[in-house]
């Protein structure tokens, strides 16, 4: 009989992983992601990206609002007598009590090199914080977060042009074509699993929408890793006039001036070291992206304006 393999993940980063094990004849037994939420104005019904193609797929999923303290699903699970349970930005701590409810444990799928970026954004705190590498970390799930012992990483190079959103797709590949020899070593009990140096441990907070608006005093690099790293959802802003600007996409340019000062005609912004960086793709509130030259023509942030806050 084929091994029984849980799979656990919400957002489209993790489709790619659960299709890779489907197509390639692994026993999905049962899907667990988190529970469908309601749109901003209660207008919409959003299911989970991971909701969506098992239901495609025609694999059992259930949609808890916790598992802690859930006997229901603790029941579940013990039933299935599954052989492993894979993990991939579930969004929910996995109780200690369940962990041991697989013949193979639980094993997580991390889009950081650990023990660097434990925790909920580690894409994009490793942009904006202009890490030169990510990657996949492959590792069995204990009690503290991201912090159990590592079967194999994966790394790849971090451009400086390059986004949240494309850097999670070429992750998110990776894991999908890497997890099925891991997880057939870990089935034939092949895997070597690895203590991480704890000491070395960083920590990926959940973004806060108050970190989203440029600082004009910061570095160019600095600003260029906020917009990539916040790309595409909540975005990098600043504010002119009361109204928001999200910034899309951007480069570092070769003008200088005041701090904050618009120094071209195609929106160049001065920043700190007489340093800039040149928008090339823009989103005024409320409206549709823009490229540059489009915006320009009927904007009212012209040559001189600043858009530095205090």
């Amino acid at each position: 009989m084929a091994n029984k393999i849980i799979f656990m993940g919400t957002p489209l980063f993790c489709v790619p992983i659960l299709k890779s094990l489907y197509q390639n004849s692994y026993n999905i037994v049962a899907v667990y992601t988190q529970p469908p939420q309601k749109s901003h104005r209660g207008q919409k019904i959003n299911k989970s990206p991971v909701q969506d193609i098992s239901e495609n797929l025609n694999i059992e999923y259930r949609t808890p609002k916790t598992l802690k303290g859930n006997d229901e699903e603790y029941k579940f699970l013990k039933k299935l007598e599954a052989d492993l349970a894979i993990v991939c930005a579930y969004g929910q701590i996995i109780p200690k009590n369940f962990l041991n409810l697989t013949k193979k444990g639980f094993v997580n799928i991390h889009a950081s090199i650990l023990p660097y970026w434990r925790g909920a954004a580690p894409i994009q705190r490793s942009i904006m914080n202009l890490d030169i590498e990510t990657g996949i970390s492959i590792m069995k799930i204990n009690e503290e977060l991201d912090s159990g012992p590592v079967s194999n990483i994966y790394k790849i190079k971090i451009d400086q042009n390059q986004n949240a959103k494309e850097i999670s797709e070429t992750l998110s590949a990776l894991a999908a074509e890497k997890i099925l020899n891991n997880v057939n070593d870990i089935l034939t009990d092949k895997a070597k699993f690895t203590e991480q140096d704890h000491s070395k441990a960083t920590y990926a907070k959940k973004i806060r929408k108050e970190e989203s608006q440029i600082n004009w005093n910061d570095p160019a690099s600095k600003i260029i890793g906020k917009i990539n790293g916040l790309y595409l959802s909540p975005g990098a802003f600043f504010s002119f006039n009361d109204e928001r600007y999200k910034i899309l996409k951007a480069v570092i340019g070769n003008g200088a001036g005041k701090i904050g000062e618009v120094i071209s005609n195609q929106l160049e912004v001065a920043c700190k070291n007489n340093q800039s960086i040149k928008i090339l793709e823009i989103q005024r509130q409320g409206k549709k992206p823009q490229k540059i030259s489009k915006f320009m023509l009927g904007s009212k942030i012209k040559k001189g304006s600043n858009l530095l806050y205090v």
